[in-house]
């Protein structure tokens, strides 16, 4: 199926008019630091937008794109936030990663007082760190872990028990007791390919070709797009080979008509109920995603500066490319750091019309 391609404007960059960059500065935005450095002429001093330091009066504001500008014009760092300093945030990410590395190499959760240590921070300073640039605490972390480790040995092992106890599970009543937030199903049913578990689906047409929509008991897991309706059902059956699929009713049709005619018309907005299951990393990348607002984009590098991991751009693209759910989580409006279109798993001619529609609407 071909589709019309039409000219589409990329939002701006962030922070890119001087309204927008004042804004950052009184809200000390995290996510502006990097992009921008504000300097206060009564002072003589520069700062990152998230310094803690007291507001100064806008007519005094100036500001300058990198440090090397701010000292040219006459300004000096800031003692506060040492603008001029390796980044902070980015300190901390590196901070970060050491102590992930040591919660996916243990066997049991280490402390956070071992963990603090390995990350030079206090124990309290590091729990907070942590929290913000990962979105979970360590031990949800390390929860998140050890249930995509129980998935894999479950693909692979001979038993139940033997995934258990290979995950870094002690118990098997305390992994039982949680084993349907971990998976979504029993692990019985998992390990079988989604034996005995009951999907609704249907399929349907919208001017983008065809449309799969499929949901557990919890919400909606799929919304595929393609040009042949059967082998969105084959992708869906590859997804859950035993799972009992059920041709969707009156009212299940009536999600599948919000999903189309949220894409005839994005300004309806759509509000269904997700069941989303993926690493805590591309739960984050997913939930930032949601987070663009219809008609405008961002880039992968921005993806990842606003999750707090400014170096993971290539990891968000490869969160983006396991979305599973169009339009839903709108991974169509992550672009390229020029602006241009990158690839979308549904094909770049979809996402250029979703994109254009969303402009126009």
């Amino acid at each position: 199926m071909s589709f019309t391609a039409t000219t589409h404007e990329t939002a701006s960059p962030p922070f890119a008019h001087d309204e927008e960059r004042w804004a950052a500065v009184v809200r000390r935005d995290r996510h502006a630091d990097g992009l921008f450095y504000y300097a206060v002429q009564t002072t003589g001093v520069y700062c990152r937008p998230s310094c803690p330091a007291r507001l100064a009066r806008r007519e005094n504001v100036q500001f300058h794109a990198t440090c090397e500008a701010a000292e040219q014009a006459g300004f000096r760092p800031c003692k506060r936030c040492r603008p001029n300093a390796t980044a902070l945030a980015e300190q901390h990410t590196v901070a970060v990663e050491k102590a992930c590395r040591i919660i996916e190499r243990a066997e049991a959760l280490p402390s956070l007082d071992v963990l603090a240590a390995a990350a030079g921070l206090s124990r309290f300073h590091f729990h907070r760190v942590f929290k913000t640039i990962t979105g979970v605490t360590p031990k949800a972390y390390a929860a998140a872990h050890r249930a995509q480790r129980v998935r894999d040995e479950l693909s692979r092992t001979n038993t139940v028990t033997e995934a258990i106890y290979d995950a870094g599970f002690h118990s098997n009543g305390r992994f039982y007791a949680t084993s349907s937030e971990v998976l979504g199903m029993t692990p019985t049913k998992f390990r079988s390919g989604g034996h005995d578990i009951s999907m609704r689906f249907a399929v349907g047409a919208c001017s983008l070709g065809s449309i799969l929509v499929a949901a557990t008991d919890k919400g909606v897991c799929a919304i595929l797009l393609g040009d042949d309706p059967e082998a969105l059902v084959r992708d869906l059956q590859d997804r859950f080979p035993k799972a009992r699929l059920i041709g969707g009713d009156d009212d299940f049709e009536q999600w599948v008509a919000k999903v189309v005619g949220f894409i005839e018309a994005p300004a309806l907005g759509l509000d269904l109920p997700l069941d989303v299951r993926g690493t805590a990393f591309q739960q984050r990348v997913w939930q930032a995603l949601r987070a663009i607002p219809a008609g405008s984009t961002a880039s992968y590098a921005d993806i990842a500066q606003r999750i707090g991991m400014p170096k993971a751009a290539r990891a968000v693209a490869q969160a983006c490319g396991a979305n599973a759910i169009a339009v839903a989580i709108p991974c169509h409006r992550v672009v390229r750091t020029d602006g241009s279109l990158s690839g979308y798993k549904w094909g770049v001619e979809r996402k250029r019309a979703l994109l254009d529609r969303e402009v126009a609407s």
